[in-house]
């Protein structure tokens, strides 16, 4: 991999600390459950006993895939550049939520089969129109792959010289949950029936038709299965930017919030080739396609929500983002007990 990463985990020195001051705000010790770890967990991420949240950005990547031209997804291709419009006229599922909660919301166009009109609103960093059907080719070169490992890494760059110290990942485009269930499956080792769901709302015919797409693609795959083969083979030039973005997020020592499925499989490969970046991600959900759960136990994950989302584009981490906000709030705006002047209870 051509760009490179300085990914360190968070130094522990602080722990204690910021537990102590946990441990003695005004409630029973460990009352607030997650809240507790995840104060804790940004603290060590920020090296603060006061850390804060600042300028949430919600990116994200689109792109077209050449799987969908195997009949794949319920969705068809044009599809892609329709939610696009519909997120730039603010009116998708994910522009709610990032109103409802203070996020900024960046588009990016990594490959999108459509040619936009210039709009200030969308930033082009299209590779290509679309990748190449995996069932036949690998769906990029490693030139294509390097290239998106580096626009992504550029975007998170450029979001954390704004201000954002928490920024969460979206993804646009049709077919990339059977792109994820490849990478699933070949960086994992679960078997590829257990990866593959309905996506955008296949019937069970069509799920059907859609593991027998993917297990001959498998059976095709001649490459040498490490996490950049499998990433270049199977991936979407999105996916591939959302890893370059996570691990430059890591980098800069930001708070990850990850999604749903593909986001999900998008942190498996970046964990697999920088494992230190895993202590940076705060998992908001998990979501109602099949194989989320097996990848996240995979991870060792513990996602904060349970709502029967597969939407995508980043809906579920924003929806996750207020627990968060809670966990800042509380180490530094709850008394301990000696400002309240209460006698320690536990």
């Amino acid at each position: 991999m051509d760009t490179i990463f300085h990914i360190e985990r968070p130094d522990e020195g602080l722990k204690e600390a910021l537990q102590t001051k946990i441990d003695n705000l005004t409630k029973p010790k460990g009352s607030l459950g997650r809240l507790e770890s995840l104060a804790l967990q940004a603290g060590l991420i920020q090296q603060s006993l006061s850390p804060v949240l600042r300028h949430p950005i919600n990116v994200i990547f689109a792109s077209d895939h050449g799987i969908a031209d195997e009949g794949v997804s319920q969705s068809p291709k044009e599809v892609t550049r329709q939610v696009i419009y519909n997120f730039l006229n603010g009116g998708a599922g994910v522009c709610f939520l990032a109103r409802q909660h203070g996020f900024e919301l960046r588009i990016v166009d990594g490959g999108v089969d459509y040619d936009f009109p210039s709009t200030p609103k969308l930033i082009d960093r299209k590779i290509r129109k679309g990748t190449r059907d995996f069932l036949y080719e690998a769906a990029m070169t490693q030139e294509e792959m390097e290239k998106a490992i580096r626009y992504g890494a550029e975007i998170v760059s450029e979001c954390h010289a704004s201000g954002c110290n928490v920024i969460s990942f979206g993804e646009m485009g049709v077919g990339n949950t059977a792109a994820s269930s490849m990478w699933m499956t070949c960086l994992t080792r679960i078997p590829l029936i257990d990866c593959v769901g309905a996506g955008s709302g296949l019937n069970a015919e069509g799920v059907r038709h859609k593991y027998d797409v993917l297990k001959r693609a498998l059976e095709n795959y001649k490459g040498d299965g490490s996490t950049l083969d499998v990433m270049r083979y199977f991936g979407g030039y999105e996916m591939v930017m959302a890893v370059g973005g996570m691990l430059r997020a890591a980098e800069s020592r930001m708070i990850i919030l990850v999604d749903g499925f593909i986001m999900t499989n998008c942190v498996l490969a970046a964990s697999r080739l920088y494992p230190e970046m895993l202590s940076y991600c705060v998992f908001g959900h998990r979501g109602d396609e099949a194989g989320h759960k097996r990848v996240l136990d995979f991870l060792g994950a513990k996602p904060l929500l349970d709502l029967g989302l597969r939407l995508g584009e980043g809906s579920g981490s924003i929806c996750a983002y207020p627990i968060l906000d809670s966990a800042i709030r509380m180490i530094n705006e709850m008394h301990n007990f000696q400002q309240a002047a209460i006698t320690k209870y536990f």
